[in-house]
């Protein structure tokens, strides 16, 4: 069974990590629960006020688990935090190497570009954090246009906020099938994937 980790923090954007939550595992869900486990991961402490106040408990630290298999990494005001966590980075970017992909949400990117993953790399994120990620990686490529890219072999990043669920169904389609894809969309009555694939 496939390990995928989604990262959490203080002041992470609720539907950042919340919308590819439900995704994955919906998809896990209608597979039976027979393909993936999916866990929440902080880097410190388990208890995490996410924006606008709401209380979640983490599964796991970090450094706890694993290698994974997937990583999901959200955004929000909390983001310009963690990537001053310089332990926590460590622990990432080993993560985000041994992973198949990871993507990332909304101003989540900021992760992935003090990182180092996207150098001279198209990459998707809010559109309010666009100066941002050019402060931290001057050489990435924006693509304000889009709802999510593809920025290299292994990292995917999305545009804010809802842009993520329909990068989780993409990925989820990639790495278990267009019929999964479908019926996660199905079920959650995710028009915009479904409406896509009915062209």
């Amino acid at each position: 069974m496939k390990q995928l980790g989604i990262l959490i923090f203080d002041e992470v954007e609720v539907l950042d990590f919340a919308g590819p939550f439900e995704v994955f595992s919906v998809a896990n869900q209608l597979a039976d629960y027979k393909i993936l486990q999916v866990h929440t991961l902080s880097l410190d402490a388990l208890e995490i006020r996410a924006k606008n106040g709401l209380h979640l408990l983490a599964d796991y630290r970090l450094d706890q688990v694993d290698q994974l298999n997937y990583l999901v990494l959200p955004g929000g005001d909390g983001s310009k935090m963690v990537i001053q966590n310089q332990p926590g980075m460590a622990l990432l970017q080993t993560q985000i190497q041994q992973a198949s992909w990871s993507m990332s949400v909304c101003s989540g990117s900021r992760i992935l570009g003090k990182a180092g993953f996207l150098e001279h790399k198209p990459y998707c994120t809010h559109h309010e954090v666009f100066d941002s990620m050019q402060e931290i990686v001057p050489t990435g490529i924006p693509q304000p246009s889009l709802r999510f890219i593809q920025s290299d072999d292994r990292i995917w990043t999305a545009a804010g906020i809802s842009a993520g669920i329909d990068l989780a169904l993409h990925l989820t389609e990639l790495t278990f099938g267009k019929e999964l894809a479908l019926a996660t969309a199905t079920y959650m009555e995710y028009l915009p994937y479904l409406d896509q694939h009915a062209r």
